[in-house]
């Protein structure tokens, strides 16, 4: 395991950074003029670390710094400091198929694990935007382009078995933040774990899915394949929450989650956030999109993801000319072989879609029976009205779980929204939806 933080780490604070980013030659002169003329703020919106936007006369910096605790529990909860490197590993793994998909990065410190990098403005969050009914119509468009590339780069289908087995050499390492994911997506939710946050109406839902022996199997399927099937170095925690966006231009950001896994898991956890989006919109404000039409987009930026993932994963595998282990050129040349192939490519891709399809029921019934749930959701102030948007995305998702045979293609999984929208507070009354 990588070492923890030496004696010489210390926690920055919006008054230490301009001297920290002076003591840097390059980034003093990124950001022009002298450290008396920077302006810094303290940003941090998720839940782990420390966030800073600097700016001088020239330009402008975000400095995010790795704490030895979950930020927004503090000291009580530990956490590897280490998350910086490997969101650094991420970035740097992915740059060279993914471009501006990602921020640059301009320094890292491995001693006070500070990542400096690309300041994104004018971005906003996506899930603040989609919130306020703010349509972006590329981030389905650019986040397809980005998983498809990651996921078809780093897989077997594209790299030397020698390569992913340096990549699991990294990422594996990375059990602090994995241990996370398999407790709060996997295991919390099922039980009565003690950092749960379920709403007094919501119980009857939390009971159910509690006692619900098919359901928690089909959750333990999902559980085993993020655990053992090692496609693809995935970001691990692709969410509305870790996109920056203006109406040209997408950036995912956050990548210390990363892990080689199931390529499916960031596939579906991007559209269970749309999905949880589309049950919480009506609770909104009135949205600036004429006759409430944001919901529609929503639904149709469902179909554009998933659509443009497989065509763009698919055009990768085709178009690749190299040399890998996994479907190897020499054994696929002449047609009747080149036609079978693509039969196996389609198989595979499909059994993406299966895959994530767990994960983003998975990731639905975390963000509502457990910890760190989604200012979706949080956001709608009538209690009552917020219950039931969320219990539509339960009935949902437990619906994915147990009936995966209704749900073949996305055109699918998007027209049975409405279906679960009233479901209602008491989940015995939906069982046959």
């Amino acid at each position: 395991m990588l070492d923890g933080p030496s004696t010489d780490y210390h926690i920055l604070t919006a008054s230490d950074v301009s001297a920290y980013l002076a003591n840097h030659s390059t980034l003093a002169e990124h950001l022009g003029g002298l450290p008396s003329e920077w302006a810094c703020r303290d940003v941090a919106d998720g839940n782990l670390n420390s966030v800073f936007l600097i700016d001088g006369p020239d330009g402008g910096l975000c400095v995010k710094q790795a704490l030895p605790y979950v930020r927004v529990a503090g000291e009580s909860w530990p956490m590897d400091i280490n998350r910086a490197f490997f969101e650094y590993s991420y970035t740097s793994r992915l740059e060279p198929f993914v471009g501006t998909l990602l921020p640059k990065i301009y320094h890292f410190d491995e001693v006070q694990f500070i990542i400096v990098m690309e300041k994104l403005e004018p971005h906003v969050i996506l899930r603040k935007a989609m919130i306020e009914g703010i349509h972006h119509p590329r981030v389905p468009i650019d986040v397809a382009a980005f998983v498809a590339a990651a996921s078809f780069y780093t897989s077997d289908l594209a790299a030397p078995f020698e390569v992913k087995c340096a990549d699991q050499a990294i990422f594996s390492r990375n059990v602090a933040l994995q241990r996370i994911s398999v407790d709060l997506v996997f295991i919390d939710p099922y039980t009565s774990a003690l950092r749960n946050v379920i709403s007094e109406r919501l119980v009857p839902w939390a009971a159910a899915l509690r006692n619900d022996v098919d359901l928690k199997g089909a959750v333990a399927r999902a559980r085993i394949a993020y655990l053992t099937k090692a496609q693809s170095l995935i970001h691990g925690d692709l969410h509305t929450g870790s996109i920056l966006a203006t109406q040209d231009d997408t950036r995912i950001i956050d990548g210390e989650f990363a892990w080689i896994g199931p390529s499916g898991f960031d596939v579906g956890n991007f559209i269970a956030h749309y999905i949880m989006a589309w049950y919480a919109e009506p609770f909104h404000p009135a949205a600036p999109e004429p006759d409430r039409r944001f919901r529609d987009l929503v639904a149709a930026d469902i179909v554009i993801f998933w659509q443009r993932f497989e065509a763009q994963f698919l055009g990768h595998w085709r178009a690749f000319k190299g040399e890998a282990d996994g479907f190897p050129a020499s054994h696929f040349g002449d047609a009747a072989a080149s036609s079978r192939l693509e039969t196996l490519r389609r198989a595979y891709v499909a059994d993406i879609f299966s895959d994530a399809l767990a994960f983003l029921a998975c990731k639905i019934i975390r963000r509502i029976l457990g910890f760190a749930q989604v200012a979706d959701f949080l956001s709608i102030d009538d209690l009552e009205a917020r219950s039931h948007a969320q219990a539509g995305a339960l009935a949902f998702a437990r619906s994915l779980l147990l009936y995966p045979e209704r749900y073949r293609d996305i055109a699918a999984v998007v027209a049975a929204l409405p279906r679960f929208e009233n479901a209602g507070l008491f989940p015995t009354e939906t069982r046959h939806l």
